[in-house]
């Protein structure tokens, strides 16, 4: 059985993340870092959830994400790579923050992730 658990530490990260990229569009009061613990998938380090529109209309909520770290798997990264994970994650989150989602092409990929690490790395 899967268990979440509020990653504190990971909402810090985002947080200075988003700050230092100036990822503007990024509501950071509705974002919220979970950390998993027994997921069987293999290959997965982390997710970008959403609140689909329907919910949102269903429920009178705003759009809301969530990344989770999948602890077996993200917790043994080096930092370089922890931080790329998070951005790789916040890149699928798009300007309108509606509940939507980015997908990998064009946009979502290695090379904007490490161009995007660069720039973060220099802000430090």
């Amino acid at each position: 059985m899967i268990k979440y658990k509020r990653a504190r530490d990971i909402d810090r990260k985002v947080r200075d993340i988003v700050l230092k990229l100036e990822m503007h569009h990024i509501d950071l009061s509705r974002l919220v870092c979970i950390r998993s613990f027994g997921s069987k998938s293999r290959y997965v380090i982390a997710r970008c959830h959403s609140l689909p529109k329907i919910f949102q209309k269903a429920l009178s909520m705003q759009a809301f994400y969530i990344i989770e770290v999948i602890s077996e798997r993200f917790d043994r990264l080096s930092e370089e790579e922890k931080t790329k994970t998070l951005i790789h994650e916040l890149l699928h989150i798009p300007k309108s923050f509606a509940g939507g989602f980015r997908h990998h092409r064009p946009y979502v990929n290695k090379k904007t992730v490490n161009e995007m690490y660069r720039r973060y790395v220099s802000s430090i």
